[in-house]
């Protein structure tokens, strides 16, 4: 019962914070930039790189983008420089993806450690602040909404996984996610992807209908990319910080995964709409 009130205590003052901090721009910015450089100590333990040259990578990386009008006195290069840093980031996860299914552990030879660090999980926090922006103006109710998605995702996978799961999604990885409980948070993002919708008035039903899907698929993408990483480094937490959940990086593995998704895909709306 214990456990229980301080793992609800503890998640609760993380939502608190972080729908607390989405009201105002400034921030979120901030929170996102601690959150980033909590993730990335995590990280780097996981893989056991030292160096101290991804906080600088992430550091400069995270302000330039985020201000850049500010640090540049300009928004030429922004749109590129943006474009350039979403492909590479997907290549990235791509590749991570492949390393997933068809390698028995993630390489991590010196220079890949650098790469992820960078296209993996640096870029992801960068993501999250530009999805709340994406149209050039801030609207918390976007990333608001991807977050939410996410947790009803995670929730709901956890809870039909549990009463129905039969069939493993990935045994040797994840022992206990199934492919029965995979299809119900699926399902249950779908149905929330409708409420929100109708209550935030950002998008339509069917734009956040097909990022429930991203989100759903990615999330889960990333959930098990983070677990291989864990079982790598031979523990069951990312971290300590949040008492009953583990680190900060198990709580945002599926967000940090799916940010260049979606916002690849709300980027891919202003061209069609």
């Amino acid at each position: 019962m214990k456990e229980i009130l301080i793992r609800g205590f503890s998640g609760l003052l993380y939502i608190s914070l972080l729908i607390g901090c989405l009201q105002n721009e400034h921030a979120i910015i901030v929170l996102f930039f601690i959150f980033g450089l909590i993730c990335l100590a995590e990280f780097k333990k996981l893989i056991q790189l030292k160096s101290i040259a991804p906080y600088i990578v992430f550091i400069i990386m995270y302000f330039v983008f985020v201000y850049w009008k500010l640090v540049l006195n300009t928004k030429f290069g922004l749109e590129e420089a943006t474009q350039i840093l979403m492909v590479i980031t997907i290549f990235v996860e791509l590749f991570l993806i492949k390393d997933l299914f068809s390698e028995k552990t993630i390489p991590l030879f010196a220079s890949k450690r650098f790469i992820i660090t960078t296209f993996y999980l640096s870029s992801a926090f960068v993501f999250l602040i530009l999805i709340a922006n994406y149209q050039n103006t801030y609207n918390s109710n976007i990333l608001l909404g991807s977050f939410i998605l996410i947790w009803v995702n995670d929730s709901f996978a956890y809870l039909v996984g549990k009463n129905f799961g039969r069939q493993k999604l990935f045994a040797k990885i994840s022992p206990k996610k199934t492919v029965e409980g995979f299809l119900g948070g699926l399902f249950f993002s779908c149905v929330a992807s409708y409420f929100i919708a109708t209550f935030t008035e950002t998008l339509n039903f069917t734009k956040w209908l097909i990022l429930s899907i991203i989100i759903s698929v990615f999330g889960t993408l990333g959930d098990l990319i983070e677990s291989k990483f864990k079982r790598q480094a031979g523990v069951k937490d990312s971290g300590v910080i949040m008492p009953g959940h583990g680190g900060l990086f198990d709580r945002l593995d599926s967000i940090i995964f799916a940010a260049p998704f979606i916002y690849s895909f709300l980027r891919l709306l202003q061209y069609v709409s």
